[in-house]
């Protein structure tokens, strides 16, 4: 590794790395995943990670210039990540009710997974109302395109791709490519 290149690996990704765990608000995160991009965890929640999870690639977008954010917002909020998940650079998954990601998931470039609609729909609730919250499940050896946001409610079932830039509002059967927007169902596997 010659000097310039140690130099980029320290000035732009290991300090970055260190500043995002330094901001990082989470108590309650489990396992340890391989970081290759800066990772902030925030929220009351559960955060659990399975052997073996990578965030960041090295030769893919943002890898110098973004970080992935998850939030486990309120105490009984849960993000639990299986075992040789793969999740690209600057991806967002913010639960407020349960995100599970079984094993062998990859996730693409700057991929956006949340259970719940961030604010109350209702213009007179948006500040302060309830917000909606729906469990969302993505099963064994999904491929998850990039630029893709998988909404509320939504089960993805094994083996399934999501092409890119899909926006996924329903659930996806298992053995099958889905794209588009919304995401529907364009081949069997």
């Amino acid at each position: 590794m010659g000097i310039l290149q140690l130099f980029k690996e320290i000035a732009f990704v290991k300090l970055r790395i260190l500043k995002y765990k330094s901001v990082s608000s989470c108590q309650q995160v489990s396992g340890q995943p391989k970081l290759f991009h800066p990772l902030q965890l925030n929220g009351k929640g559960k955060i659990a990670f399975g052997e073996n999870v990578q965030i960041g690639v090295v030769n893919a977008p943002h890898y110098y210039s973004h970080y992935s954010y998850f939030e486990a917002r309120d105490s009984n909020s849960e993000i639990c990540i299986g075992n040789h998940v793969r999740i690209n650079n600057n991806c967002s998954i913010e639960a407020l009710s349960k995100i599970t990601i079984e094993d062998h998931v990859l996730l693409g470039v700057n991929c956006a997974i949340l259970d719940n609609d961030g604010h109350n729909l209702a213009s007179d609730l948006r500040d302060n109302g309830p917000v909606a919250s729906s469990e969302i499940h993505i099963q064994k050896n999904v491929f998850i395109g990039d630029h893709v946001t998988i909404l509320k409610g939504v089960t993805i079932g094994e083996n399934s791709v999501i092409g890119n830039h899909s926006v996924v509002t329903k659930s996806i059967p298992a053995n099958v490519i889905a794209a588009g927007n919304p995401a529907k169902v364009i081949k069997e596997l």
